[in-house]
């Protein structure tokens, strides 16, 4: 049987791939987290880390632990639940931006499953703009959306970078309009794009219009044009241009949390918990 204590921090060196920030994560010592990976180690009887004095990996049966790991504690979390009396029921109507779906939110969101199984999760994957909306609305209880830096609403996830993005092989002719690929309107990425590039006096034309991350992704793949992105979510098929072109500078964007007041606050407060204290990047 594994300690589940041993089981969190081998966790926590898998997602942070580093014994420093595992041990800021947990609030424990850095020894401490050798020392529970060594312990670890020792009832797997296999090595589950490698590590030199550059980086820390895991073997593959070090991948293959963090599986089984991630079943273990979601178990143990909710055994703990259920005979504490504790487990929360109902329904939670949860909403995505589309690009933020793809993003380490779907493992955060099949963990919080197994934690939760009798709250009825429903998910809905929109652009941020329509996503705010439908919160207001009251048709949503908790967003997890784009918005502008200059924004202070909801719980703060992370802060990013808004840049230019296109192939490698991307070409813009000196003079010609900038051939822009963004979200049909309303969107933060494509009102960005255009102010930026209307305040520093570059001429633009819309190549593609979409409705979702996927429609971005594969026009810009085809070479049609130049998409922005927050930094943290380019694929790695694709590069930063802006530079290349003397393109203007974008600014920041926030991944936010923002929640309905009417919806029952313990689902709310759980996910949200849930998603504050995962890293949010892009996936694989």
């Amino acid at each position: 049987m594994f300690d589940p204590v041993l089981l969190s921090t081998f966790l926590a060196v898998a997602e942070t791939r580093s014994f420093t920030l595992a041990a800021g994560r947990l609030g424990i010592s850095q020894p401490t987290v050798s020392q529970h990976i060594r312990k670890l180690e020792e009832a797997a009887g296999r090595q589950l880390v490698a590590r030199d004095t550059r980086d820390v990996r895991m073997t593959d049966n070090g991948d293959a632990m963090a599986g089984f790991a991630r079943t273990i504690l979601a178990a143990h979390s909710s055994a703990e639940a259920y005979f504490s009396g504790s487990a929360m029921r109902g329904r939670l109507r949860f909403g995505a931006a589309d690009d933020l779906a793809i993003t380490q939110l779907p493992r955060i969101l099949r963990h919080f499953r197994q934690l939760y199984p009798q709250i009825n999760l429903e998910l809905t994957v929109n652009q941020s703009t329509q996503l705010y909306r439908r919160l207001k609305s009251g048709q949503l209880d908790l967003i997890f959306i784009k918005r502008l830096s200059d924004s202070d609403e909801g719980a703060l996830v992370r802060r990013d970078t808004l840049v230019w993005v296109g192939q490698e092989k991307t070409l813009v002719e000196h003079g010609a309009p900038v051939p822009l690929i963004v979200y049909q309107a309303p969107s933060i990425s494509r009102q960005s794009a255009i102010d930026a590039l209307e305040d520093g006096g570059r001429t633009w034309r819309i190549t593609c219009n979409t409705r979702e991350v996927n429609g971005m992704l594969a026009a810009v793949r085809a070479g049609l044009g130049i998409a922005v992105f927050p930094q943290s979510l380019i694929p790695d098929d694709l590069v930063i241009v802006g530079p290349r072109f003397g393109l203007p500078e974008l600014g920041h964007v926030d991944f936010r949390l923002l929640s309905n007041p009417l919806a029952a606050a313990e689902p709310v407060e759980a996910l949200t918990t849930a998603i504050m204290g995962r890293p949010i990047s892009r996936t694989a």
